[in-house]
């Protein structure tokens, strides 16, 4: 029994990015790309929810170690003979590496918590609005560097010549890994800590918890979540500086606050449901059985939605709570109380 408590709320989490990719293999191609699609955003809002989620403090600065995973990941798995022709001013050793798909993707996630530990360490003495803020500024310089230090990327150009590895079988893979290491973290000693400190942030000091601590551990598995997630999607899609920039920070924002923030249950189901959406009214901008909107009309409702929520059940549509053994048995008891 007490194993079964423990493992229901993975179960269901990896349970339900499983079955989206088995559905995802019943359509076309065209279709199958936004299953691909909604199980690569499931790795990036679990990797958010690691930090936000335990330890109470918004990041808007998350997607910069999506974008350092991706430009890792993607600058070393182009075939050396091809770097000259599209990155020509990269650095002697990344142009003249070349690695195959699953290392790219251990790469991207070392990367990526090395650079959330390199920059947690001043921020994550910065709390509330501060914190925000401060993060968000790491995006900007993140942004900019690899927009126009074109020794360590394509600059502003799209990456190409990057091989399209992240198929569905990929991507859902990549998304269970990504819910294990959440789910582990987040029942281990540090997790425990964390959210303690994030529900009575003195009261977590007077034990003896290191608030700074425990944040920053936090920050740097949830940036090497991040980078892992930036490394699924360059492999994916043939993307630019400006696909990991504020309009990816946004949509990932609204499907943690709408699926519900503090839990690895709403991360998933806050992603899957809001990455369905977003496609439907993807295709609704293009024409869908004789409904045209206009352009922009995705951002405008997934925004719209986002603030719904936040009046309507500020802790998500999940209520912030993972499926637990006791909620899926409470309705059977009452009713055999009942008889």
């Amino acid at each position: 029994m007490r194993r079964a408590r423990t493992t229901v709320p993975l179960a269901f989490p990896v349970a339900l990015v499983v079955a989206t990719g088995v559905i995802g293999t019943f359509f076309d191609r065209s279709t199958e790309i936004y299953f691909i699609n909604a199980l690569v955003s499931v790795s990036m809002v679990v990797a958010l929810y690691v930090f936000v989620g335990n330890s109470g403090v918004l990041s808007f600065g998350h997607m910069s170690f999506v974008a350092v995973g991706a430009w890792t990941a993607g600058v070393l798995s182009v075939p050396v003979e091809e770097k000259p022709a599209t990155m020509p001013s990269l650095f002697g050793f990344l142009g003249d590496t070349t690695v195959g798909n699953i290392p790219s993707l251990l790469l991207a996630a070392l990367v990526g918590g090395v650079f959330a530990l390199v920059a947690g360490l001043p921020l994550m003495r910065l709390s509330g609005l501060a914190a925000g803020i401060a993060t968000f500024a790491v995006l900007e310089i993140t942004s900019n560097i690899l927009r126009y230090y074109e020794k360590i990327g394509p600059g502003l150009n799209v990456f190409s010549s990057v091989p399209e590895t992240t198929d569905l079988q990929q991507a859902a893979i990549g998304a269970v890994v990504a819910i294990v290491v959440a789910f582990t973290y987040q029942v281990s000693r540090f997790g425990r800590q964390l959210r303690a400190a994030r529900d009575d942030a003195p009261a977590a000091r007077a034990v003896g918890i290191s608030v700074y601590r425990q944040r920053l551990i936090a920050f740097a598995v949830s940036g090497a979540l991040a980078g892992f997630a930036g490394g699924l999607y360059v492999h994916f899609l043939p993307i630019n500086v400006d696909a990991v920039y504020l309009d990816l920070t946004f949509i990932t924002l609204a499907m943690l606050v709408i699926g519900g923030m503090t839990s690895l249950w709403g991360a998933v189901v806050g992603a899957l449901a809001v990455s369905g959406l977003d496609s439907l009214l993807a295709e609704a901008e293009n024409g869908l059985g004789g409904v045209d909107l206009p352009a922009g009309s995705r951002t405008i409702v997934v925004g719209a939605l986002m603030a719904l929520v936040l009046i309507l059940r500020p802790d998500g549509i999940t209520r912030g709570r993972e499926v637990s053994l006791g909620r899926l048995l409470r309705p059977r008891s009452a009713k055999e109380g009942a008889a």
